[in-house]
């Protein structure tokens, strides 16, 4: 500053604005005028020099012209007109001054009002017959109309240059964003793609952009602007109401917008009657505007962020420009209204000018305040203080009406000669101003929105890879959790769990186009369509089935035999009884991995699901004994769900758990009929050797062979052969390790001629391998006997590739007989109905499809858990299908009579299918299996050597 006056007045200005970083101080007008009219230029350039300070101390500031203006206008609209330019947010500096450029809705709004009222075409419209009148009403509609179709061609904002139009377009659509993120977010709720919720947002923002600039409209949501809710409420326009509705609401846009179009027609009327009240509404506008754009209880923080005032600068107020009208109008509207506006005037007036802004003749000194004012002191910087501190302490009574001509908001501070006149540049000085950055810019800001949103995203992203890599159907945001990705035997990984939303299992398959795994995903394909139909035809008269099986491969064994046909049997029985009975049956499908090693997930997976639909009210399958089956259930136990094994020979499971119930032949059943055999071949005389080889299970999870090691070698002791000890083979990769046992057993002193194999089907073939090339054996009869696994194999005699060595007879038991149930079943009859794969539309029991018993036996199972649950015609509930469990008694089953009426708590229940096949090679070079004997499911009369002959 080159003047001492300057410099103080500099100072008392960051005064003020250092006060206003803390509290919302009064912000008055501060008119500066010299004692001598010689010194207006340098009060004029006084403050040029307080502008420049301040712009460079960061303050938001705007300058109004002041110069003479063309047109013979009167002071009110010269004032007015100084007020139009101040709604473009670059006439207040730039972006580097203070947060973000300020936004003028209000005083824009007002601005096309004028426009629209003074514009040509609504000369004619205005009406001319008094109101009140039917005349009066018909023109006065009409002019409305006219004036709403202007302001809409307008857009409802006053008119621009073509290079704003981009600007007006960004500023349109922000109030569409949050549209769009809601659409977003609605969309992340059906769990598709991230892009495709990107892409909702985006299309309902460009829809709702595009609905918002159709040309000759008003813009979309009008009556929802700031704008427009304040131009509605203000108190100040209450009077041209006219006792008019005044609500907004979202969900009334019919009545918001006649509210709105009312207040508009009424603000033109009384603006075109000229007067204090346009410059008076301009005012009230700006005031408002700046208020909002310094509201500390914003979404984004702006009052705590924008810490200095915004300063209007006016360089030289007079008459002619309309300053003096202008500081008039500031004065009448912020005693009218109770709020505190942050925008600080300076303003330059000419010494003869300075009078009209005093007080009239009949202006009073309040009565209770004396008037002895104390002795002016000594120095300018004290008594600019001393003015503002009497100033703002005589407010409360200079606003009262009865104070005629007071201007109670004017600071006038007179500036002395001695004080303008112009200092040595070395004495010029400026007062600092402080810079720190207030605490809400650095926590709520640009910067660290963009650092939260990169900490969100991140975050996003890595949750959205987490749940794509933890559960099989995962979106952005949500996960179907019923159905989980778990490592796979040999690498990779499966889809296990219940699917009860889209998951396939088939679509999980690697390579699962062909052969079994196309069979997959054409039965979850049918079984898919059957539940739709159910729950759309039959809402209230179903019950839901689990099916819990195999239904993925790994690279160490691709084969889906099992479930395959398992599933093959469900949805064959979920067929007959959707087309035959009231009560509908619907199946969800459970996959417990690879040889169903994580049938502990797949467990708690339906218990969790069954505890939120209570239309579950049982399992079938499980078919596979493991270390985890005691655990799987139990955990189904305790969610009070009866499970019912087509395939899982478990002897321990029904001793232990009353809700097990299984159709297969218990492994300690299956090993004293193959005693039968046994007993024969040690008829020669003599106590032969014999050998129980298993497979080591200490590394893995089967407890099939170690139970059929057990009761085999137990039924070798019975038989009275002499026992070599026992011999365990590893499997790794998927491979067994035989050729140290072949060795061992064929190289030794005692070759054994009955090995009672407690292995798995896949270890048959190298098992005759090794003993077909070791010479103790290549030239010796042995019998190998096992167990129920081995009617998972396709011998050579019937198109498989599975076979036994010469020499070597092979005896094996087998859960279904079919052949003797077959007279007495519709059972295929069913299955060339249903399934549309069968060649010619015809099935047999001796078909490579239905060979292995197994699709009969899950069939089966299916049918009396439904029996159970649909007793009487009438959906059972899930305790009570528990308890009809035991009366079930069904004849015509695929494997005869299903009969659980005499199966005691925790004890064996009798009634099993079951049946002994020899395999042994041709003159032909080809393995050919025959049954030796058998007996259908529901007979308990045991089986006999003489019936089980092999000679």
């Amino acid at each position: 500053m080159s003047t001492e006056a300057g410099i103080d007045v500099q100072r008392q200005l960051e005064s003020l604005i250092q006060d206003f970083r803390t509290s919302d101080p009064p912000m008055p007008v501060i008119v500066l005028h010299a004692e001598d009219a010689a010194d207006d230029g340098r009060v004029t350039e006084l403050v040029d020099e307080l502008s420049e300070g301040q712009q460079r101390h960061g303050t938001r500031l705007a300058v109004a012209p002041t110069e003479p203006q063309p047109g013979d206008l009167d002071p009110t609209a010269r004032a007015a007109r100084l007020l139009v330019d101040l709604g473009d947010s670059r006439k207040w500096g730039d972006r580097s001054a203070s947060y973000r450029p300020y936004s003028f809705p209000r005083l824009n709004l007002v601005r096309a009002l004028q426009e629209a009222t003074d514009d040509p075409e609504m000369r004619e419209h205005w009406p001319t017959a008094p109101g009140g009148t039917p005349d009066g009403n018909v023109q006065r509609e009409r002019a409305q109309t006219h004036l709403l179709r202007i302001l809409a061609r307008q857009r409802w904002r006053p008119r621009r240059p073509s290079r704003r139009n981009r600007q007006v377009l960004l500023n349109d659509v922000q109030q569409f964003l949050p549209m769009g993120a809601l659409g977003a977010f609605t969309a992340l709720l059906t769990r598709p793609e991230w892009y495709v919720a990107v892409l909702a947002g985006i299309g309902l923002m460009v829809l709702l952009a595009g609905l918002n600039h159709v040309p000759g409209r008003a813009p979309l949501f009008l009556w929802l602007r700031r704008e427009s809710r304040w131009f509605l409420t203000t108190t100040f326009l209450q009077s041209a109401a006219r006792r008019r509705s005044t609500s907004v609401r979202l969900l009334r846009p019919v009545r918001s917008w006649r509210a709105i179009a009312a207040r508009a027609y009424d603000v033109a009327e009384a603006m075109r009657e000229g007067g204090p009240f346009p410059l008076q509404l301009y005012v009230l506008a700006l005031f408002e505007d700046l208020r909002d754009n310094h509201r500390r209880g914003s979404w984004d923080l702006r009052g705590f962020k924008r810490t200095r005032p915004p300063v209007l600068f006016l360089r030289r107020a007079g008459r002619e420009n309309g300053g003096i009208e202008l500081i008039r109008a500031v004065s009448d509207v912020r005693s009218r209204r109770s709020e505190l506006d942050p925008l600080l005037i300076v303003a330059g007036v000419a010494a003869d000018d300075a009078a009209l802004l005093d007080r009239g003749a009949d202006a009073r000194p309040a009565p209770d305040r004396p008037r002895q004012p104390p002795s002016p002191p000594p120095r300018l910087p004290q008594r600019l203080r001393h003015w503002y501190d009497e100033w703002a302490g005589n407010l409360r009574a200079d606003q009262s009406p009865s104070r005629t001509n007071a201007l109670p908001w004017v600071l006038r501070l007179p500036l002395p000669h001695d004080e303008l006149v112009q200092l040595r540049q070395a004495d010029w000085r400026c007062v600092r101003a402080r810079h720190r950055p207030p605490l809400a810019r650095v926590v709520w800001s640009a910067h660290s929105l963009l650092l939260v949103l990169a900490l969100v995203v991140t975050a996003g992203v890595v949750h959205a890879r987490e749940l794509h890599r933890t559960y099989c159907s995962a979106g952005l945001l949500t996960a179907d959790r019923d159905t989980e990705r778990r490592p796979a035997p040999g690498g990779g990984t499966e889809c296990v769990g219940i699917a009860t939303g889209d998951v396939r299992f088939g679509a999980h398959l690697s390579g699962g186009t062909t052969g079994e795994g196309k069979r997959l995903q054409e039965l979850e394909r049918l079984v898919s369509a059957e539940n739709s139909e159910v729950l759309r035809d039959h809402p209230d008269a179903y019950v839901t089935v689990v099916y819990a099986g195999p239904l993925s491969s790994s690279s160490v064994d691709p084969s889906l035999v099992k479930g395959a046909e398992e599933l093959t049997g469900v949805y064959l029985a979920q067929r007959v009884v959707n087309e035959n009975y009231t009560v509908k049956l619907r199946v969800l499908l459970a996959n417990g991995g690879a040889d169903m090693g994580h049938q502990r997930v797949t467990a708690d997976a339906i218990a969790e699901y069954a505890d939120r639909d209570p239309t579950v009210v049982g399992v079938v399958g499980f078919g596979r004994d493991l270390q985890s089956s005691p655990d799987v259930t139990r955990r189904l136990h305790a969610a009070g769900l009866p499970v019912v094994s087509g395939t899982n020979s478990a002897t321990y499971l029904p001793k232990e758990f009353s809700n097990w119930f299984s159709l297969a032949a218990p492994d300690e059943h299956q090993a004293g009929a193959l005693g039968l055999v046994a007993r024969q071949l040690r008829a020669g005389g003599g106590s032969p050797h014999a050998l129980v080889l298993a497979r080591d299970t200490k590394e893995s999870q089967d407890r099939y062979t170690s139970e059929q090691a057990l009761y085999g070698g137990e039924m070798l002791k019975r038989e009275r052969f002499r026992l070599l000890p026992a011999q365990r083979y590893r499997v790794a990769n998927g491979k067994p390790e035989l050729r140290l046992h072949a060795e061992s057993i064929c190289r030794g002193e005692d070759v054994p001629s009955v090995i009672y194999f407690a292995g798995r089907v896949e270890d048959v073939g190298p098992l005759m391998t090794q003993l077909t090339t070791e010479p103790g054996c290549a030239n010796r009869q042995i019998s190998i006997l096992t167990g129920d696994d081995l009617s998972k194999a396709r011998f050579s005699g019937t198109g498989g590739r599975d076979g036994v060595a010469p020499r070597i007879t092979l005896y094996h038991a087998a859960l279904a007989e079919l052949k003797e149930a077959a007279s007495r079943t519709a059972f295929y009859e069913d299955a060339a109905t249903y399934l549309p794969w069968l060649e010619n539309g015809k099935a047999t029991y001796d078909a490579a499809d239905f060979a292995s018993g197994q699709t009969a036996l899950s069939h089966d199972a299916a049918r009396a858990l439904y029996w159970a649950a649909s007793l009487g015609d009438v959906r059972q509930s899930r305790a009570a299908t528990w308890v009809n469990l035991r009366h079930v008694r069904l004849d015509g089953m695929a494997t005869g009579t299903i009969d659980f009426t005499d199966a005691p708590l925790y004890q064996e229940r009798r009634g099993h299918s079951i049946v002994l096949n020899r395999v042994r090679r041709t003159p032909e070079g080809v393995s050919r299996a025959e049954v030796l004997c058998s007996r259908p499911a529901g007979s308990t009369r045991p089986l006999t050597v003489r019936e089980c002959s092999i000679e």
